[in-house]
């Protein structure tokens, strides 16, 4: 039996752009309990009772800052931004000005640029037993974004064995704004396995088809008959091999769900994972109107995990609540504009519990 601890705190020691780095750990009267980072704002561990009792994380990531660094996927666990998910050859235009974002992603800008929200240190204003609050504010210009942006991360940890992220934003100028945790999860416990045999659900009758360049085309299409129908449970690798134009521009599943307009308030869950091994689930609930499903196409193998193990293709999937992708190059898309005077709020949660 593996056995799953929390990374040590002093392993994330370490100074980063003239910023001190620092592992921070939540924990309730439930026995789960969360690391995370202020390098990307990220959550490195979160450890929760399986069927048996015994703890397991249930996140992919490393046990120093140093092994991030190093990493060759770079999004373990972070917050993504400005513009998680990707922008169109890197550019869009706001209120007839051009702006211009270095591409990171064959043609697109990914996840905000090269030096996104990942890969700064942010600020704690608060840190308390089950909760602590990052903030960083993002210059005008920066990344090719226009605005300060001011943004804060909350992230909560309750006794209903939830971890609440919440996140808020203000600008001074007109800008858009994506914001998404990019944690990559694997309720086997990370590093055991891939994760084909998990149960999915996904609250959402339509999705958005890509193109060769994984942009969407900016027409959803129903599930129904296809492979991204998720509506009922059924193993994530079920139909992942078949013959399809669509799973095969994103090497596997890649791709924003439509959710359904009932499950965009955080009251109910939007998708529900279960890992048939460990008897844990994991429902998702947020206010964000799409759901990015990525099951880890690209992890290679070249990175070695807390426990030691490489992390091959497939050995974890992504559920990234957030706005659709390209919105601001497609205006039926629901918008991602923020202009001065407003506030930018969305909520997700990731609630645990065991199938008996």
């Amino acid at each position: 039996m593996t056995h799953y601890r929390l990374p040590n705190a002093r392993d994330f020691e370490h100074q980063l752009a003239g910023k001190s780095t620092h592992l921070i750990t939540l924990e309730n009267n439930r026995g789960v309990t969360v690391a995370l980072a202020d390098f990307g704002a990220r959550i490195v561990s979160i450890l929760v009772p399986d069927k048996l009792g015994n703890p397991t994380d249930v996140v992919l990531g490393f046990n120093s800052i140093q092994e991030y660094l190093a990493a060759d996927e770079v999004y373990h666990g972070v917050t993504a931004g400005r513009f998680a998910n990707r922008i169109a050859n890197g550019r869009f235009t706001l209120e007839g000005e051009t702006f211009y974002i270095t591409p990171n992603n064959g043609p697109n800008a990914l996840h905000g640029g090269a030096n996104g929200f990942h890969n700064r240190v942010w600020d704690r204003r608060v840190v308390y037993k089950e909760k602590a609050d990052f903030y960083y504010v993002s210059a005008d210009g920066e990344e090719g974004f226009p605005g300060k942006l001011s943004v804060m991360v909350k992230y909560r940890l309750t006794d209903n064995n939830e971890l609440v992220i919440t996140y808020r934003a203000e600008t001074d100028k007109p800008t858009v704004i994506n914001l998404t945790n990019h944690a990559f999860f694997n309720l086997n416990g990370e590093g055991n396995g891939n994760v084909l045999d998990h149960l999915l659900q996904i609250q959402a009758d339509a999705y958005l088809p890509v193109d060769a360049h994984q942009i969407p085309t900016g027409v959803p299409e129903r599930v129904e008959n296809t492979p991204f129908d998720f509506r009922k449970f059924k193993p994530i690798g079920q139909d992942i091999n078949v013959p399809d134009d669509q799973l095969a521009k994103g090497n596997g599943y890649d791709h924003n769900y439509v959710l359904n307009r009932d499950v965009t308030t955080a009251q109910l869950p939007a998708a529900t994972a279960i890992s048939p091994l460990t008897g844990i689930r994991m429902d998702v609930l947020t206010t964000e109107p799409g759901l990015q499903l990525y099951t880890g196409n690209f992890l290679s193998g070249k990175d070695k995990g807390k426990q030691g193990v490489s992390y091959e293709k497939h050995g974890a999937f992504c559920l990234e609540t957030q706005h659709f992708p390209d919105s601001p190059n497609q205006p039926d898309f629901p918008s991602t504009l923020l202009s001065p005077g407003q506030v930018f709020q969305s909520e997700t949660v990731y609630r645990f519990s065991i199938v008996k």
